[in-house]
């Protein structure tokens, strides 16, 4: 099953810093968006493993983009990346169905087990 991804964040060197960790890693990129809105647009037409998303974004930040999507696809994988630490951030996140969060900075190796803990849950392997 090939593992595509959805890179969500508006700060366009760090779509790329994720895009080339997770290419490394071997994950192929569907596609990247700067804001929530685009995010949800290309959820639709790209339809990816998963989605890899910052919470701090303009015109529609990550939380209500990651409610919108779980309610076009309940079983949309997402995993929330944010500078933001706070208990009550990552709660409302996984409230709406996150499946895990990432505190920025990250290392190479959090970002790529959190992704790949996210797709076997789903996978079964």
């Amino acid at each position: 099953m090939e593992r595509r991804l959805l890179l969500v964040d508006d700060l366009s060197f760090m779509r790329s810093a994720l895009k080339e960790i997770l290419e490394e890693a071997g994950f192929s990129i569907a596609g990247e968006a700067a804001n929530g809105v685009e995010a949800i647009t290309l959820y639709r037409t790209v339809h990816p493993s998963l989605v890899l998303m910052d919470i701090t974004m303009p015109v529609m930040d990550g939380i209500e983009a990651l409610r919108r999507i779980r309610r076009l696809d309940p079983s949309a994988m997402v995993v929330m990346c944010s500078a933001l630490g706070q208990e009550k951030t990552i709660l409302r996140a996984i409230q709406y169905g996150a499946k895990d969060f990432v505190v920025k900075p990250f290392s190479k190796a959090r970002i790529v087990s959190a992704v790949e803990k996210a797709l076997e849950s789903v996978e079964g392997l």
